[in-house]
């Protein structure tokens, strides 16, 4: 299968579901993906394949979708996984960012010892709509010393403009969306 076949196996498996969370919004689902074994693979082989030769020592997912992701991208590539969890969910010392959202405010935490000082470490989500989590998670990345080398996600919300909370990222979407 060629990467244009996986990506439109994979887009056809996303679920568009009209006026969820609240009436206007169009919400992007990727649990069928997950579902389907051979579109589930294609994301990994999309993913792994753009960062094969990246020489990384770690990849980082926030909870909890991009653990579904990066875990595989992990085991694959031969590196650490590690996550990036909501307050209160690691058991030693963290180092912990609080980031706004649209309507509020939210919070990470990552183990103090999961990243050391030089590493080489690729963020991973399911989704980049506004960037506030991925920026966040770079920021946590940064402060224990690691080298974010790229930001991955399957999909990016490109009218949300999340790659603008990313500047100097290498940022990477599997798909695309406009509306």
């Amino acid at each position: 299968m060629t990467d244009e076949q996986k990506q439109q196996l994979i887009r056809g498996t996303i679920r568009e579901v009209p006026d969820h969370p609240k009436p206007g919004i169009l919400f992007y689902d990727i649990t069928p993906v997950l579902e389907a074994p051979e579109a589930f693979r294609a994301c990994i082989d999309l993913l792994c394949d753009r960062y094969a030769g990246a020489s990384l020592d770690r990849i980082v997912g926030m909870e909890s979708r991009g653990f579904l992701f990066g875990c595989p991208m992990a085991d694959r590539l031969g590196v650490g996984f590690v996550p990036i969890r909501k307050p209160g969910k690691l058991p030693c010392a963290v180092e912990s960012v609080t980031y706004d959202l649209e309507y509020g405010t939210d919070s990470l935490e990552i183990h103090s010892d999961a990243v050391k000082a030089g590493q080489r470490v690729l963020v991973v989500d399911d989704l980049l709509a506004t960037g506030g989590t991925a920026s966040a998670a770079v920021e946590l990345v940064e402060r224990l010393g690691g080298d974010v080398v790229g930001c991955a996600f399957v999909v990016e919300l490109s009218f949300l403009s999340g790659r603008r909370k990313l500047p100097g990222q290498d940022v990477f979407s599997l798909l695309q969306y406009d509306k």
